[in-house]
């Protein structure tokens, strides 16, 4: 290792938003929230990983109610669809 490979710093990861989601649905067989009003925006995430375990928190803490369902939505999918 040279001076000056000690002296570069690494690159930031590129930031690829997710967006935890949930609510109680109108029939467990679609997506469509039985009503907007009440649904849960969790939160937005740097990465998949860090909404992958929010979503997996807030599945487990309402798992006994079979009409509520929360969703990962890939928003850097939709900021930038050229680039996936």
């Amino acid at each position: 290792m040279t001076g000056t490979d000690a002296m570069t710093t690494p690159e930031p990861q590129k930031q690829l938003l997710h967006l935890v989601i949930g609510g109680e649905l109108s029939d467990i067989s679609g997506v469509t929230f039985a009503n907007l009003d009440q649904v849960d925006i969790v939160g937005v995430y740097p990465n998949y990983a860090e909404a992958y375990d929010v979503w997996r928190q807030k599945a487990q803490q309402t798992v006994d109610n079979a009409q509520t369902r929360y969703f990962i939505v890939h928003l850097h999918r939709l900021l930038d669809p050229e680039e996936n």
